[in-house]
């Protein structure tokens, strides 16, 4: 079996399943969340879900690198040493792994994210140069990035 060279989906059309919030961390309100994944890149470091959120207030962790589009909704987002940040829907955030934020929902919010694990500068610079001698350096189709 092949790889695709890609997957797409309609993010409406992703099924979404309970995803409680840690009662621990829940600091106001009920907030019920969904999620349901949609991909997988084929080396199981990356996935892409929806999730979605009703009205609360709450701690969360990011164990990964989480790169999100707000679909719908808004959320408030505070951090140690940073402003409050409102992002409504097409605003985009980046949140590192091993770190935490308050989220404050105020009726409803809906993501895309984009989960990926932290990778330690060590073990980039060796994946980067075993890259490199398997002749994949080069990226193709126009990104640079």
């Amino acid at each position: 079996m092949t790889t695709p060279v890609f997957e797409a989906v309609r993010l409406d059309d992703v099924e979404l399943t309970a995803a409680p919030i840690d009662p621990s961390w829940i600091v106001a309100g009920k907030p019920v969340a969904r999620s349901g994944q949609w991909s997988c890149s084929p080396d199981t470091t990356t996935s892409t879900w929806v999730w979605d959120c009703t009205a609360g207030t709450f701690d969360w962790y990011f164990e990964q690198d989480e790169t999100i589009h707000v679909i719908e909704g808004e959320v408030i987002v505070t951090s140690a040493g940073q402003p409050p940040r409102t992002l409504r829907a097409g605003d985009a955030a980046l949140f590192h792994a091993d770190t935490w934020a308050r989220w404050h929902v105020p009726h409803y919010v809906r993501k895309h994210a984009i989960l990926r694990p932290h990778i330690p500068r060590p073990i980039w610079f060796a994946m980067r140069v075993a890259r490199k001698l398997r002749g994949g350096g080069a990226r193709s189709g126009g990104f640079t990035g």
